[in-house]
């Protein structure tokens, strides 16, 4: 996979995500997150990620996301349920607009699940919709590793990026 599709994929991680570090909703646990992605209805691989993370970082990925979202989304509901929060979106991008549906289950603390469900419609040639449901499984492995930093995030193939480097990720963005 190219370095490339490993920031893109991280920019779709972090969009996607980032219903899961709203003002409104708890932090996760400060220390080292494994996050497994498995996306169906796409040709984007299963991919394993560690994240080093605390409260600090939390927001920060809130505050540099929500502004981004906000330019690109025309809706954006977060609720809370018996089981964690719900969410449903509608964003578009270079033409292309995306329904989302997102669950938020867990503890925060030692493990949570993000699924989305979306339908894209649009973009190139007015392709036809295209629906898939990504999984996000994250976990709590313990403390950071001694070379890490809160916000680093280790991608398939050992490459390493900062989180706090989120405004370069707008930039892969289709305008």
């Amino acid at each position: 996979m190219t370095r490339l599709a490993l920031l893109g994929s991280a920019a779709c991680l972090v969009l996607s995500a980032s219903a899961a570090w709203a003002d409104d909703l708890p932090t996760r646990k400060a220390g080292l997150w494994e996050m497994k992605m498995v996306r169906t209805g796409s040709p984007m691989p299963e991919m394993t990620m560690q994240h080093c993370t605390d409260e600090t970082v939390d927001k920060e990925m809130s505050n540099n996301v929500s502004p981004m979202a906000k330019q690109i989304c025309s809706k954006q509901d977060i609720k809370k349920t018996a089981t964690g929060y719900v969410s449903d979106s509608e964003c578009s991008v270079a033409g292309v607009t995306t329904t989302s549906h997102v669950e938020i289950t867990g503890d925060f603390n030692s493990a949570y699940t993000v699924k989305t469900t979306s339908h894209a419609q649009g973009g190139v040639a007015g392709a036809a919709g295209r629906d898939a449901t990504t999984t996000i499984e994250a976990k709590w492995l313990g403390a950071c590793k001694p070379d890490q930093k809160p916000g680093d995030i280790v991608m398939p193939g050992g490459f390493k990026m900062n989180m706090r480097d989120a405004d370069k990720l707008k930039n892969l963005l289709p305008k």
